[in-house]
């Protein structure tokens, strides 16, 4: 269980993006998180995912309180989270190839001896041809960019996956080939999933529940929940 409780957070403690805000996400639960551009969405989603710290509030990973945040978090914590985000061209290093990209994870927990076929297996995952893999950020395509970012997020085989407006710089048809890449993870491994974004038809056809940003941060409303867990992905095309 990934629980976030009575969460406040922001950028500056006197104005605060949100306040006491809880969501709650079951094992194998796919959440989408809608809401207009600016409204904190994307905020909670790096509190969840121990990438920023609130000013109040808890977040328990499997029912252990988290003890630090970004590379003062647990490894074993860190490492629970695999994260996407919206713009890819800002979260890749762009001195690396892409095979060093995706391998980064695994060389910085220390098992660099993995890196060799879990690249090769991604790759095919993701659908990133391997006369891409040698080639650095500036030498791709957004979207292919993006694929490596989602088989780089998925290298640890992590137990959630925060997906952070994933798809909104894309086409329909790699945001399909993303969304189906991300299921049958979720379903093979019964990771649970927060898709944050802004597109209703897209969150909807694509997670099991989605909740409203202004329900969220007026109620404190915990979403979690298989429904339809084990459905077939969606198709967002």
């Amino acid at each position: 269980m990934l629980e976030l409780l009575s969460i406040t957070a922001g950028y500056d403690r006197r104005a605060p993006v949100m306040r006491d805000v809880d969501l709650t996400l079951a094992p194998g639960a796919s959440v989408g998180l809608l809401g207009p551009s600016g409204c904190g969405k994307s905020t909670l989603a790096r509190v969840a995912a121990l990438l920023h710290k609130p000013d109040a509030g808890r977040v328990v990973i499997d029912g252990e309180q988290a003890r630090g945040w970004r590379h003062r978090a647990p490894r074993a914590q860190r490492t629970a989270f695999g994260v996407v985000f919206q713009q890819p061209r800002l979260s890749a290093d762009p001195r690396l190839t892409l095979t060093q990209l995706i391998a980064e994870p695994l060389r910085a927990a220390g098992r660099g001896s993995e890196a060799p076929g879990r690249v090769e297996e991604l790759a095919v995952t993701v659908g990133l041809g391997a006369d891409l893999l040698g080639r650095r950020p500036h030498e791709v395509s957004d979207g292919q960019l993006q694929r490596a970012c989602l088989a780089r997020a998925l290298v640890l085989r992590p137990r959630w996956l925060i997906c952070d407006e994933m798809t909104a710089m894309l086409d329909a048809s790699t945001t399909a080939a993303l969304v189906h890449a991300v299921e049958d993870y979720r379903r093979a491994s019964g990771a649970g999933l927060l898709a944050v974004g802004h597109d209703r038809v897209l969150l909807e056809r694509w997670c099991e529940r989605t909740v409203h940003w202004d329900e969220l941060a007026g109620s404190g409303l915990a979403a979690s929940g298989r429904e339809t867990a084990g459905r077939p992905a969606p198709e967002v095309a």
